[in-house]
């Protein structure tokens, strides 16, 4: 009997289900495909970073003894899809049976029904697609924090018994502090790209060169081994201090002390049990606090592992919903980062630069005008799908569609993460030399998030009132006078219009 085992390039993990139990005889197919490189058009920094890892772990895979059958980009016959190069494969290799681990993407499971494949299941993660609908049968409200304490008791990850460690599951209020002036985040360990990693760059630049984003400098890790020592470099020098400061945004400095490690969990680099034990390694030893280490665990075993989930739960009718009628569409400068907003040209430039933005710039200055504006949540969700090296759609339609822009109506979130200019004022130094004023409400120099936060407010009214969490705004909105509430409008309306 031999095996024709398949592996995507997000699927980059020697223990994959469909590899553990490779045999002499079997061939392992990994195919570099113009059609998953072109769907959307991806950030140049981001099919380097997946090819390049790709054909490093084919190497590896071959040092290891196995038979690797790996079709290039820029092999003539290459096919151009999943499905006629798998075909081709079996026609070459003749296997009596196909092995592939279950895919990211809805989309790639519908093909790989028609391969004849056994598909398995992909127990890199701490829950299954199943044991999330088993979890979510019968509740009213699908709500994360919940789900992260069950998988906290599951896991055992800073866990004393049946109680969390700390006397409390969560650390958030901890966790909010803006930059000082006075504290520079460390320099952050980046990879001078190798001969072949050169040579996808070349490939890249001269197949997709309208493609989203700058190639130079590229310093991502396409090794496990490089890969290891981004983590171990996080580990020591941002963990203590990724707590307080993980919602802060500062001018000039992309990565602060967030890890930076989401694009290579999510290709298989580096495995989330793994990543979660050395930080809980670190708070044992008393290397880091409490707080950091909880918030950074929570958005593995509990962000992370929830969206994809409630991905597989809610898939393929999830993408559709528009629960707050949003058609406008996405702005120009969301592709070139010309704009008067700093906040929005610093996440926007961040993003062009490194195929990378931290949480909060996503959801709370790109992801905010988006909802603020009333962006179409379908061309902003295929936005944030191509532009970061981390975005695979398991994990960035949840984020984007429930998360950011409510478009789902609850299902995700309890209520919309809108914000005014205060907000990104308090966490940032964006609004120095910007010129819009975080207080000023209304006029040319206003900043408009100001007055499309209230105006999304008067939009939505209809929709959002009864929301308990938001309330408080309603409340405000009551007070206000018929004439400000027009002039808003009004404002809001011409800023818009301008887009």
């Amino acid at each position: 009997m031999t095996t024709l085992r398949i592996v995507l390039g997000d699927q980059l993990t020697r223990s994959l289900a469909s590899l553990r139990d490779y045999q002499r005889g079997d061939t392992v197919l990994m195919m570099e495909v113009v059609e998953e490189a072109t769907y959307v058009k991806h950030h140049m920094q981001k099919m380097v970073l997946i090819f390049s890892a790709m054909r490093h772990f084919a190497d590896e895979l071959s040092r290891q003894g196995c038979s690797v059958d790996y079709v290039r980009l820029d092999d003539p016959t290459n096919t151009g899809s999943f499905t006629s190069e798998v075909q081709r494969a079996i026609a070459r290799h003749m296997p009596t049976r196909i092995l592939a681990t279950e895919p990211g993407e809805w989309r790639v499971l519908e093909m790989m029904k028609g391969w004849g494949a056994e598909v398995l299941s992909d127990d890199r993660f701490f829950a299954t697609p199943a044991s999330f609908a088993a979890w979510a049968l019968g509740r009213k409200q699908l709500r994360m924090e919940f789900f992260y304490r069950d998988m906290r008791r599951l896991s055992g990850l800073l866990m004393e018994g049946d109680d969390p460690v700390g006397g409390q599951w969560n650390f958030d209020h901890d966790n909010r502090k803006a930059l000082p002036k006075d504290v520079i985040p460390p320099n952050r360990r980046r990879f001078e790209p190798d001969a072949m990693s050169r040579e996808v760059m070349e490939m890249v630049a001269a197949r997709f060169p309208d493609h989203f984003g700058e190639l130079e400098p590229f310093g991502w890790a396409v090794t496990r081994d490089d890969a290891l020592e981004a983590l171990d470099h996080f580990i020591s020098h941002c963990l203590p201090r990724f707590g307080d400061y993980q919602d802060a945004m500062m001018q000039g400095n992309t990565f602060l002390y967030h890890s930076v490690i989401s694009p290579y969990l999510n290709i298989g680099l580096l495995t989330p049990r793994e990543i979660c034990d050395r930080a809980q390694e670190a708070w044992s030893r008393g290397d880091a606090p409490l707080n950091a280490v909880e918030g950074f665990i929570r958005q593995i075993l509990g962000w992370r592992e929830y969206v994809r989930g409630l991905y597989w739960l809610k898939m393929p009718a999830y993408g559709a919903s528009n629960f707050l009628e949003a058609h406008r569409p996405l702005p120009a400068f969301y592709w070139s980062g010309k704009t008067d907003m700093n906040c929005m040209a610093q996440a926007i430039g961040d993003t062009q630069r490194h195929a990378y933005a931290h949480h909060i710039q996503r959801l709370m200055v790109t992801g905010n005008f988006a909802l603020l504006a009333g962006l179409e949540p379908t061309e902003v969700e295929q936005w944030y799908l191509l532009v970061y090296a981390d975005a695979f759609e398991w994990v960035e339609l949840p984020n984007t569609h429930g998360m950011a822009l409510f478009a789902d109506g609850g299902v995700m979130a309890s209520k919309p993460y809108a914000a005014s200019g205060a907000y990104i004022d308090r966490m940032s130094d964006y609004c120095d030399g910007c010129r819009f004023k975080p207080e000023v409400k209304l006029g040319p120099k206003a900043c408009p998030f100001n007055y499309l936060y209230w105006d999304f407010l008067i939009r939505n009214e209809a929709k959002l009132k009864s929301n308990p969490r938001m309330a408080m705004p309603y409340r405000t909105l009551a007070k206000m006078e018929a004439e400000r509430k027009a002039d808003i409008v009004r404002h809001a309306g011409n800023f818009l219009a301008a887009l």
